[in-house]
């Protein structure tokens, strides 16, 4: 007694998952509680005939009823509920019962069996009973290694189970039809993949007691494959016409004579189960039909005009009797059902099957569709091809066609309306309607067999697609019409192919329902009572939106997204809920007129439904067996419930899942804890009834209105279909949150696992994009109103729900604020009819106020004027007469007037192009529209939703909108800017910022802005329409005009690089022109005043192959200059207007030089002395070419050996006096300079300026750099993040401070970003471009070391400008600290004090601080031109040191005269090691680039020469020249310089000039001592 009397207690004190069960067949006895059941939270149940079981919230399963199959007595018909100890410790997820048997799933995947096996269902081989729960192995055989597949549902029938793996696979065992396996051998013991459905993604599975259902995804539209013309298994035509004599016969029921259509991999392995499909005798086919039609009562032939007729296409599946599972197919005649019911079993099965293409008798009016068509129908985004069919063929016959067909079977004019609606919406019918061609699935692509007909009832519902048309068609081909059945029409898609974030965590609605087994009670739902072997998909219920499927023993049910369901099959006791005939398709079931069915369950001969109700409390009704009562009489005749009926379960609680056994049914409910429930209930039922309305709008309203032919104009059709995709969009949405609740109610019930709450986001942007239902979010937010308040927040977890809950009420009162303004719009257009207001109406304007009571008027407004002031949510209007203004809002600044300033209550309006201000009548009034204009103005800016951020609560509003902003205008009164469009950052009315500004001739600026004019960097392009390509500039701007650095890329071709002040090239530039642009163009560089060339410049022309380097005015060369050609011509003198006049030089490639007067280009005119190669010379009158013949009227000399040597080099000497002085050449790149550090001329300015200066190039260049695509690199990154540290000193001037300033200009001549990388980049530039090609001429040698030491002398002076304290060119620096050591001088006693150096310390020299910097990156055309001078004496050289290395070491040593005690003692060891160390190291003279470092070099191998002798003669020594000069000679021949003259000349002329007598000045000329020697050695 205590105990009953605790288990009591337990159980009250749980209000979750409570169980009752009821007897079925009784309406009035109350349910009870399970016997002997504790308190355990039950979160799922499972029947079987007479067991069940339970599984709890802990993931423990309990056995319930009889069990026969348990080994101990006492546990075969237990008293209570009994624990599966084999499952302790394994969590369970979800059970499922058979007939006899049970099964369930771990959390892992892992599925166990246990119960009756007679037929293998539990996965066991030979072994009757299973009397604990067995684990059952599932791996893929396909995969290598195996690997185990991972369950997540079950379902059990009564010889066979169906599992469906993570991978959405299903997986079958046990026997019969029912598994779907191609397969003659059962039992099934090891279970096996159902290949029918691979690839495919099933969403879940039921199993009847010998039939199998399957709720599969519909397939993506991409998979589908184009409609072919005829069958891809027998090549017959799939749409056939018939010409009859007064009418033509359109069909595409064709029907395939090969049967089961399979995959083609199935096709090839299992060929041999598809055998002749005319087996099967007449009897059973006669009987199949009569089963199928004498069941229900048959129309009479008044009535025929409703009944479809039956054209059979699909084959019939022998029943599994039938071992060698033969496939047949049956004909049947298609005549009117009433006559030729009785018939059918005479009618033979081996008919052609052209049959079906036989004429109709005309008293039956309606011909009709097969329940599933070919499988190549069209995909649903396309019309089908017997539509356009049809459509084309009434347009092509017009009205006579439309009166013949209404005098025989059916008006053309509903045809018409039929096939017009939209071919691919299915999910959004009324309850009534059945599915029309736009629920043909492409599915079919995938149909692996068909069913066999598919009897409807209503002309609106089937819709036939075998048409009667008159017989005027007759005169069309075939051919013709299947190609005009390939024409589209226009469609709008109203079911969204949804993918991503909400399919990844909401059910999908896009399903089909796939069935197989025994089909005897019509169970299977294809309209026929045949076994299927495999898996076949039920074409009615496509596009209906199945979300869950429940199969009863010989019915079955399918519940759908609408809260409708269609139920099938056996009918005996009224279990399917209506009374409609035929039983062998979905019908719907007839269960409240007023509310949707949302879980259903089906028992043996039942079935459950559960309903929403007014109070949210779901109500449970019974359809089916009904028991006699005591007293009544007659139990053999059926007795059941036709209609469902309510039971008494009010008390209960809230029901959230039935479940149906053979005599009992089992129901879980929960009680209302803290209103938590009840308001779970409520959302679900809510969103259910919303999707509902919404699958009612869009169905009634929204496709009808799509299908019409005239929907106005384009922008209006165009508004309707965004309104009706963005509709869609939210119904599909609602659909799918609706089926995630009823599964949400059906499971644990935890608030944080509500989708809706957990990724609030998700809902919120659908709800935000479609404004039209602020009614359904507020619901939303009432719901979540209840929701945060059940709870009291100490959790995080129940923070975030509780923000959520906030974005709904915010989101709802935001869209109930839209709707009141879309109301007051809609007023407003209705008050004011005319012009003006039609012209500013626009469907997503709306009104925020107006000034019609005359209180804000226009400040020095004419005496009679009116004006109306408009404020939209986009714009305001100044309505003016018959005139009006539209400004729009974002680029609109409004600011009061100080009232102070102005006694007016005024504001100040701003806009673009007009600023104006307004006077309001009193105070309160200004205060009321500027807080209206600025509102609206920031909500302008916010964007089109104005939505509070999620989270932000309400959101707060700004008090004023930004002066800085970006915004979109289109200007019309600026004669600059007219007709522009500008996009981009604005400032108090001007663009200002970074923006994109277009005009309508195709001129486009990208870049900087300041005070409404281009400033600053930018990118601008014009057309050039002659040349059909456009001008392109990138650079710097300045007031609205090209100023500073750009690259201008003309349509011609030319490319300019340079200066711009004014739009106009000015400064320091660089033009690419000529066709050849890309590889080898003419080009110029220099100095261009107001676009002209002027001042000095190098012209490069290829064409020519001519080079000059002069001076410019106008664009023509005048002045000084010099010309370099391409046969080594060299001339300088006086140019003037583009040719040589007056005296000039001319040198050949021999050395014939003529010096005297010209005329025109390479004309000699006037007096002149012409010098040859010997010395000789002409003196006289010369004119003519030169090249081409030249008269000369002069005197020959031939002078004498003396004068000439003394002589000779004066004319060479001559050289250079005409070209231009180096200090005056490239005088812009260096006034450029000057001005970046703002000094107006050079050394002129103040020094802190700039350094500030350069700071600013520095960061605007980063910036502009970062905006840009090339990325700066990190050690780049890090150079100009040390330049923007600037150098200070402090004190005297010390060696310290000299290397710092070194490294400063390293550092800053490696990045042209900063003014002296700048600097150097382009002088970099300019020399390359005057000494390379054909500028590579011996002659420019002199010019090429005088231009670099100028260039020197120039950075010196500007570097001296930014360092002050820097001391003068030839300065010392004294060392911060004597020399502690004294090193020796190599050929003096004397200790080396420098004593050649004024003084100790470093000297100052522009060499010794800026030639690293330049010298490498100008060596390459420098030392090109050194090897060029000297290349005869080079040759010599060479000659002579080849010879003279081919001799051993003694020899030579001998041979140069070297004493014998500096030989080695042993060669090997001396002259191979030590020497060669030696030789090596001078050899390094040529990898250095400026002179110093060829000069310690050179030193260091002196050093090395005497450490080697002090080696080998063991004592102190001094070297004497005489000593010296051999070693040093064999040194040198040793090394093997390649260009040893080039070098020496180099050093020569670029060392300092006081290193020339110091130590190593005399070892620089022993070194060229040795040159000269080498040259002239003779080796006998």
């Amino acid at each position: 007694m205590d105990s009953k009397k605790s288990s009591t207690e337990a159980e009250g004190s749980k209000e979750r998952g409570l169980v009752h069960i009821w007897q079925a067949g009784s309406f009035s006895i109350t349910p009870e509680r399970l016997p002997g059941w504790g308190g355990k939270t039950v979160v799922q149940a499972a029947l079987g005939m007479k067991h069940g079981v339970l599984l709890t919230e802990d993931g423990e399963v309990y056995s319930f009823g009889t069990l026969p199959w348990r080994i101990e007595a006492t546990e075969v018909c237990p008293d209570s509920p009994i624990l599966e100890n084999a499952l302790v410790g394994h969590h369970v997820v979800t059970v499922a019962t058979g007939s006899f048997h049970s099964g369930a799933v771990t959390e892992g995947g892992a599925v166990y069996m246990w119960g009756e096996n007679s037929a293998g269902q539990c996965a066991v081989a030979n072994q009757q009973h299973v009397p604990e729960p067995n684990p059952v192995s599932i791996s893929d055989s396909e995969t290598s290694p195996l690997i185990a597949v991972r369950i997540l549902q079950l379902a059990c029938g009564e010889e066979h189970t169906l599992a469906l793996s993570l991978s959405r696979e299903i997986w079958a065992w046990g026997t019969g039809c029912q598994l779907g396996l191609i397969t003659t051998t059962f039992p099934v013991t090891k279970p096996q993949k159902v290949e029918h459905l691979a690839g495919r993604v099933v969403l879940q599975v039921a199993c009847g007691a010998f039939h199998s259902l399957a709720l599969v995804q519909c397939l993506p539209s991409q998979d589908l494959k184009p409609v072919p013309e005829r069958c891809n298994q027998c090549s017959q035509l799939l749409i056939t016409m018939t010409d009859k004599e007064d009418h033509v016969i359109i069909s595409d029921s064709h029907c395939c004579p090969l049967g089961v259509a399979l995959a083609e991999s199935q096709g090839e392995s299992h060929a041999s189960n598809v055998i002749s499909p005319f087996t099967e005798t007449l009897d059973s086919q006669g009987e199949v039909f009569e089963n199928t039609l004498v069941e229900a009562s048959l129309p009479t032939a008044s009535d025929t005009t409703n009944v479809d007729a039956i054209s059979s296409q699909q084959n019939i599946l022998a029943t599994t009797n039938t071992a060698s599972g033969r496939d047949t197919l049956s004909h049947p005649h298609t005549q009117a059902v009433s006559e030729h019911a009785g018939k059918l079993s005479d009618h033979s099965a081996g008919e052609d099957s052209e049959s079906c293409e036989k004429p109709v008798p005309s008293q039956v009016s309606l011909l009709v569709e097969s329940a599933a068509p070919n499988p190549h129908s069209p995909p649903p985004t396309s019309t089908s091809a017997l539509n356009s069919l049809v459509i084309s063929c009434a347009s092509a016959v017009g009205v006579r066609v439309a009166a013949t067909c209404e005098a025989g079977a059916l008006s053309l004019r509903k045809v018409m309306n039929f096939y017009s609606t939209a071919p691919c919406e299915t999910g959004a019918h009324t309850s009534g309607s059945r599915i029309g061609p736009e629920g043909l699935k492409d599915s079919r692509e995938e149909q692996k067999s068909s069913s066999l007909v598919d009897i409807r009832e209503e002309e609106s519902e089937g819709g036939s697609r075998r048409l009667s048309l008159p017989g005027l068609l007759s005169q069309v081909s075939p051919r013709l019409l299947r190609k005009a059945a390939r024409v589209k029409t226009r469609t709008v898609v109203l079911t969204p192919t949804y993918s991503g974030e909400a399919d990844a965590l909401l059910p999908s609605l896009r399903t089909e329902v796939w069935t197989w087994g025994r089909g005897k009670d019509g169970q299977l739902g294809h309209g026929d009572v045949l076994p299927r072997l495999q898996p076949l998909c039920v074409k009615c219920l496509d596009g209906k939106e199945v979300i869950h499927l429940e199969a009863g023993s010989y019915h079955s049910m399918a519940l759908t997204a609408k809260s409708q369901v269609y139920s099938w099959g056996s009918n005996a006791f009224g279990q399917l809920g209506h009374s409609d005939f035929p039983t062998t398709v979905p019908r719907l079931a007839k269960v409240s007129n007023e509310h949707g069915v949302w879980s259903v369950a089906a028992g043996q001969d039942y079935s459950l439904f559960l309903v929403d109700t007014e109070d949210f409390q779901p109500a449970l009704y019974y359809s089916g067996r009904q028991d006699p009562a005591e007293g009544d009489s007659l139990p053999e005749s059926p007795r059941g419930a036709k209609t469902p009926v309510l039971l008494s379960c009010s008390k209960l609680g809230y029901v959230s899942r039935v479940t149906a056994g053979k005599d009992s049914y089992l129901t879980l409910a929960d009680k209302n804890i803290m209103g938590y429930i009840a308001s779970l209930h409520e959302l679900a039922a809510t969103e259910r009834r919303f999707y509902s309305k919404l699958s009612d709008t869009k169905s009634q309203i929204l496709r009808p209105l799509l299908s019409l032919e005239n929907l106005g104009t384009v922008t209006a059709v165009q508004l309707l279909q965004e309104v009706a995709s963005r509709f869609s969009k939210l119904c599909y949405l609602i659909g799918q949150h609706g089926a995630s609740l009823s599964n949400f109610l059906q499971g644990i019930k935890e608030a944080r696992n509500l989708v809706i709450l957990k990724h609030a986001g998700l809902f919120l942007d659908s709800y935000t994009e479609q404004v039209s239902s602020p009614v359904h979010v507020e619901s939303l937010w009432s719901y979540s109103a209840k929701e945060s308040s059940s709870f009291i927040i100490k959790d995080s977890k129940y923070q975030k729900l509780q923000d959520s809950s906030s974005c709904y009420e915010s989101l709802a009162l935001h869209l109930g604020r839209k709707r009141k303004e879309a109301e007051y719009t809609l007023g407003f257009w209705k008050t004011f009819p005319g012009k003006m207001t039609d012209s500013l109406r626009k469907p997503d304007r709306r009104l925020l106020g107006e000034s019609s009571n005359r209180a804000l008027s226009l400040q020095h407004a004419g005496r009679f004027s009116v004006d109306w002031f408009i404020l939209f949510n986009d714009a305001l209007v100044l309505a003016q007469f018959s005139t009006h203004h539209v400004f729009p809002l974002a680029t609109l600044w409004v600011e009061p007037l100080s009232e102070e300033a102005s006694s007016v209550n005024g504001l100040k309006i701003t806009t673009p192009e007009e600023q104006f201000t307004l006077l309001s009548s009193t105070p309160q009034e200004k205060t009321k529209w500027l807080r209206a204009l600025s509102q609206a103005v920031d909500q302008a800016l916010r964007g089109t939703s104005g939505l509070p951020p999620y989270g932000s609560g309400s959101g707060m509003q700004r008090q004023e909108p930004p002066v800085s902003r970006s915004a979109r205008y289109t200007f019309y009164k600026d004669p600059h800017l007219k007709d522009a469009t500008y996009d981009g950052r604005w400032f108090s009315g001007k663009p200002h910022g970074r923006g994109v500004l277009k005009w309508p001739d195709g001129r486009v600026y990208s870049g900087m802005f300041r005070n409404g004019l281009e400033d600053g960097y930018g990118e601008y392009r014009i057309p050039n329409k002659a040349l059909n390509k456009e001008d392109h500039y990138v650079g710097h701007w300045k007031e609205g005009k090209m100023c500073g650095q750009g690259v201008y890329s003309y349509a011609s071709g030319e490319v300019f690089e340079g200066c711009f002040q004014d739009n106009m090239r000015h400064g320091h530039g660089l033009l690419r022109s000529g066709k050849l642009t890309s590889s080898s163009p003419s080009m110029f560089i220099g100095q261009w005043a107001m676009d002209k060339k002027a001042g000095y410049g190098v012209f490069d022309d290829i064409t020519r192959g001519e080079k000059y380097m002069g001076m410019w005015q106008d664009d023509a060369c005048h002045g000084n200059g010099v010309v370099v050609t391409q046969f080594g011509l060299y001339y300088e003198g006086n140019f003037h207007l583009n040719k040589m006049t007056g005296n000039g030089v001319l040198l050949s490639e021999d050395d014939t030089m003529y010096e005297g007067e010209f005329s025109d280009d390479w004309t000699l005119n006037g007096k002149g002395t012409l010098t040859l190669l010997n010395g000789d010379y002409i003196e006289g009158y010369f004119s003519g070419e030169w090249g081409s013949g030249i008269k000369i009227n002069g005197t020959y000399f031939k002078p004498s050996l003396y004068e000439n040597d003394k002589d000779r080099p004066k004319y060479l000497r001559k050289l250079g006096n005409l070209a231009v002085a180096a200090d005056e050449k490239w005088k812009a790149v260096f006034d450029e300079c000057w001005r970046q550090l703002g000094c107006e001329s050079p050394g002129q300015g103040d020094v802190w300026k700039a350094w500030d200066n350069i700071a600013v190039a520095l960061t605007a260049s980063r910036r502009q750099h970062r905006d840009s695509p090339e990325i700066l690199s990190r050690s780049q990154t890090q150079t100009l993040e040390s330049l923007e540290f600037i150098p200070q000193h402090v004190g005297a001037f010390s060696l310290e401070k000299y290397d710092d300033i070194k490294k400063y200009l390293i550092k800053a001549c490696d990045t042209p970003l900063h003014p002296l990388g700048r600097l150097v980049e382009t002088l970099v530039a300019v020399y390359r471009m005057t000494y390379v090609g054909v500028g590579a001429n011996r002659r420019l040698l002199q010019e090429a070391v005088k231009e670099i030491k100028s260039y020197l002398k120039r950075i010196f002076q500007l570097v001296r400008f930014l360092f002050p304290e820097l001391p003068e060119e030839g300065s010392t620096i004294p060392l911060s600290a004597p020399q502690s050591t004294e090193r020796k001088s190599f050929c003096t006693e004397k200790s080396d004090s420098r004593s050649e150096s004024p003084e100790p310390g470093c000297v100052v020299t522009s060499s010794g601080l800026l030639l690293p910097v330049l010298l490498p990156r100008l060596y390459p055309p420098l030392f090109m031109l050194y090897a060029l001078e000297h290349d005869r004496e080079e040759d010599v050289y060479w000659e002579c040191v080849l010879r003279l290395n081919k001799q051993p070491d003694v020899a030579l040593l001998g041979f140069l005269g070297v004493q014998r005690k500096f030989w080695p003692v042993t060669l090997s060891i001396f002259g191979e090691s030590k020497k060669l160390d030696t030789s090596i190291c001078l050899a390094n003279a040529s990898t250095t680039f400026t002179p110093s470092d060829k000069l310690k070099v050179i030193q260091q191998t002196f050093e090395e020469i005497s450490q080697s002798v002090l080696a080998s003669l063991q004592e102190d020594f001094l070297w004497s020249m005489d000593d010296l000069f051999p070693v040093f000679l064999y040194v040198v021949l040793r090394a093997r310089i390649r260009n040893l003259g080039s070098e020496v000349h180099l050093i020569e002329d670029l060392m300092d000039p006081y290193l020339q007598h110091g130590e190593q000045g005399i070892m620089f000329t022993t070194l060229k001592a040795c040159y000269y020697q080498i040259q002239r050695e003779k080796l006998t």
